[in-house]
């Protein structure tokens, strides 16, 4: 049965940098302290988000250990593990392990697309490199690989992998995974205008994006769900919708840090190949953006 380690929202926060592209730790941690005092339940650094495959193997460890500092045994912290070979991902677990790190996020192999029987190589083989417990990233839209249940029930005996983040773009699989694997791994919402829809068939965590820029209507939404309190989070949530359709674009990571500058609560600078956004394209994101600060829902206690 599942550990119920992990529960909870665990944003997926960007890597902040300045506008030569170097690292700005301290703007990073900052993004940290302000998602924790906000009450999220754990911190993921480095996903795709975090911009993982743009940072060299010591910026990534220095970006964990300063997730690790910043959060302080408060909440846990999980990195990304987006590396392109078995060896070098089994190498960054073991050092997420020795930085104090709670775990990890393992996506698939990049570049190459795996067959299934090297999926699960290559998932046991990093699982086993430390002992850190595992949340598996499920996202065949961007990857390529798809973690079927048939997939997940063949991991199902190996015990550090303890949760799912389901970002396959069909909620059924929710039901499919709970009703195949009874519990098993804790599922994880991964793609942000589906949340509430995986929330009501039995999600129990979400990997926020949207959450870096509106991290206490986030944390809101999901606290509604978790109470049962329907009426109520679907307001939120189409208040919401808007911003939250802004997680599924390939340029997401543009979207999402221009409205944590636009919110104040980090810039909007990335690492090439990605670059700011500029002139109609810019303009239409920040209306989204703006109008979705304008007509911020209030958050208070709920009336009885």
């Amino acid at each position: 049965m599942c550990m119920d380690l992990w529960q909870g929202v665990f944003p997926a926060v960007t890597t902040q940098f300045h506008t030569d592209q170097s690292l700005d730790l301290e703007a990073t941690a900052r993004h940290i302290e302000s998602q924790i005092s906000c009450g999220v339940q754990g911190i993921i650094v480095l996903g795709s988000l975090g911009e993982n495959t743009a940072l060299d193997p010591q910026e990534k460890r220095r970006v964990v250990g300063l997730a690790v500092e910043t959060a302080a045994g408060r909440v846990p912290v999980l990195s990304g593990v987006a590396e392109s070979a078995t060896a070098l991902a089994c190498r960054f677990v073991r050092d997420l392990e020795r930085l104090g790190a709670a775990g990890s996020m393992i996506m698939p192999a990049m570049v190459y697309r795996t067959s299934p029987e090297e999926t699960l190589a290559y998932y046991r083989a990093v699982a086993a490199a430390s002992a850190l417990p595992v949340l598996l990233y499920n996202n065949p839209i961007s990857y390529g690989v798809d973690l079927t249940p048939d997939l997940l029930e063949a991991l199902a005996s190996e015990k550090r992998f303890v949760a799912i983040k389901e970002s396959c773009g069909d909620v059924r699989r929710i039901t499919d995974l709970i009703r195949r694997l009874d519990g098993r791994y804790t599922i994880f919402a991964g793609v942000d205008d589906l949340a509430l829809e995986c929330f009501l068939l039995g999600a129990k965590g979400w990997v926020a994006g949207l959450g870096d820029a509106f991290p206490r209507e986030n944390q809101h939404l999901f606290g509604l769900a978790m109470a049962g309190q329907w009426s109520r989070a679907r307001e939120i949530y189409r208040w919401y919708m808007p911003l939250l359709h802004l997680d599924t674009h390939p340029k997401f990571v543009q979207y999402i840090k221009l409205a944590m500058q636009e919110t104040g609560e980090g810039t909007e600078w990335v690492r090439s190949p990605r670059l700011p956004l500029e002139g109609p394209e810019r303009q239409r994101i920040l209306a989204v953006i703006r109008a979705g600060i304008a007509s911020r829902p209030r958050i208070g206690p709920e009336k009885t």
